[in-house]
């Protein structure tokens, strides 16, 4: 086995100031710890890979490493995988343990990962201590399923909402980690990675591990389109192109390459609705933040949205979107899409004709 460690965990941040994305809850938990205003159950809320665990793992250090800063109280943090433990007697086991104090430190923290997959038993078991536990216990619930968490555990906890990490700090991240690896990454590239991992880092880390292994020490946009298997920007700019020349043979053309290259007909569909979604963003500069892309794609956009008024792309999206609705009904969906391609390509003629 050779010494290669993930990124993910290579680079878990060892501080709150390390942790990206999350800085209201990571200045909230600096505060009380500062302020001696820490409670003894909380509960960790949020889609998955965004920093949960490392949270609960860092606060778990930091209230116990008031006075010797050479020990990382590792024998005081207790960590209970709740989908693999979620019976009466494993929370009955984890009660016999809370309440043999600390040798070292002051806090003996649990975290408790997945804590939704308890039964609904073993969380009324595990009400009382919750509610009122021993001085030198602390409580950390992580969940990515807050509505299956029962009202009486919520009602003892203090509540902390993850929220998904944007495009522009998991690409930035990633930025900072192929400089720290000697790695050359091209912007568009890590972008690319980074919508791909729908706002959860962990994922972001695994693709750029992926990525790594497939390029070597060069990732360059086109090794991500092709490694994770993307349908390019540059597709929807030449069917957009295609509607705004009212070239119907040259949209349809374009659409069966799609198809060819094995992609689904309905992330087709719902990629031109996000791409129309951005060229209506560009319509006004207060809004082209909103677009998550690189600065080079975003460039694109813009030029792109000069060429369709603002009635066109609002008619484009209305047809997109009911096609979208009308997807899974319809029994022929490759001529559906073709329809709707058809009919953006044909928007221009239908303006005119109202005019007239």
């Amino acid at each position: 086995m050779s010494d290669f460690v993930v990124s993910a965990r290579k680079y878990r941040p060892q501080t709150f100031d390390l942790v990206v994305g999350q800085s209201a809850i990571t200045e909230t938990l600096k505060n009380a710890i500062v302020n001696n205003h820490l409670p003894q159950a909380l509960l960790f809320c949020g889609p998955r890979g965004i920093g949960k665990t490392t949270c609960a793992r860092i606060l778990a250090k930091q209230i116990n490493d008031n006075s010797n800063s050479d020990n990382d109280f590792a024998f005081n943090i207790f960590e209970l995988d709740a989908a693999s433990n979620n019976s009466v007697d494993d929370i009955r086991n984890l009660i016999e343990q809370v309440r043999i104090p600390p040798q070292v430190g002051n806090y003996k923290v649990y975290i408790i990962d997945e804590v939704h997959m308890l039964s609904a038993s073993a969380f009324n078991a595990f009400l009382k201590t919750l509610e009122e536990p021993p001085k030198h216990a602390m409580f950390i619930l992580a969940t990515t399923e807050k509505h299956k968490i029962i009202p009486t555990i919520l009602s003892r906890c203090q509540i902390f909402d993850f929220q998904r990490i944007k495009v522009k700090d998991i690409a930035a991240h990633l930025g900072t980690i192929a400089t720290k690896e000697n790695i050359t990454a091209d912007p568009d590239a890590l972008f690319l990675i980074a919508q791909k991992a729908d706002g959860a880092l962990r994922d972001a880390l695994t693709i750029f591990d992926q990525m790594v292994t497939f390029s070597g020490n060069n990732i360059t946009y086109q090794s991500v389109v092709e490694n994770l298997n993307i349908l390019d920007y540059q597709w929807y700019f030449d069917i957009t192109d295609s509607t705004i020349n009212e070239d119907i043979p040259s949209a349809l053309l374009l659409f069966n390459k799609i198809l060819e290259k094995g992609f689904d007909k309905h992330n087709f569909l719902i990629g031109l609705s996000e791409h129309f979604r951005n060229l209506l963003l560009c319509k006004d500069e207060r809004s082209i933040d909103l677009i998550e892309v690189s600065d080079n794609v975003k460039k694109r956009y813009f030029k792109q949205s000069k060429s369709i008024n603002h009635q066109i792309l609002l008619r484009s999206l209305a047809i997109i979107n009911k096609s979208d609705v009308d997807y899974k009904l319809s029994k022929n969906q490759r001529l559906l899409v073709e329809f709707t391609l058809m009919q953006l390509c044909s928007l221009h003629q239908e303006a005119e004709k109202k005019k007239l």
